[in-house]
C-alpha cells in the first residue's frame, strides 16, 4: 500500500468527494483507511445503565484506498506517487515531478 498513516490525502470518490483530511488508522489487509471526520455513519447506542438515555453517535468508517489520492505537501494538489531507491531503502516520490514526499 503506498498510502501510510499521518499522510493528507484528498477523497476522490463518495459522499465527501473534495475535501481533505489526515489518515489516523490503516488497514492493509483491507485496503482501507480511516479518516477522521469523514465518512461518519450512526450508531444507535443503548443505554448501558438503567436511567440512562440511549443515544446517537456518528462514527468514522474506513474508506478504500482506491478512492483517495496523496496531497501533495508542494502544491496541495492530489499525486500520483512511486518509489526510488536512495541509498538502501526506497522513499515514495511525487510521478510527476520527481520529488520526494
Amino acid at each position: 500500500m503506498k498510502i501510510k498513516q499521518k499522510d493528507n490525502v484528498i477523497i476522490i470518490a463518495g459522499k465527501d468527494k473534495g475535501k481533505t483530511g489526515k489518515i489516523t488508522r490503516v488497514f492493509p489487509k483491507k485496503d482501507m483507511v480511516l479518516i477522521a471526520g469523514f465518512n461518519l455513519k450512526k450508531k444507535h447506542q443503548r443505554a448501558r445503565k438503567s436511567g440512562e438515555k440511549g443515544q446517537i453517535i456518528d462514527r468514522p468508517m474506513p474508506i478504500h484506498v482506491s478512492n483517495v489520492m496523496i496531497v501533495d505537501p508542494d502544491t496541495a494538489r492530489p499525486v500520483k506517487t512511486g518509489r526510488k531507491l536512495v541509498g538502501e531503502r526506497f522513499v515514495r516520490i511525487n510521478r510527476k515531478s520527481g520529488k520526494e514526499i
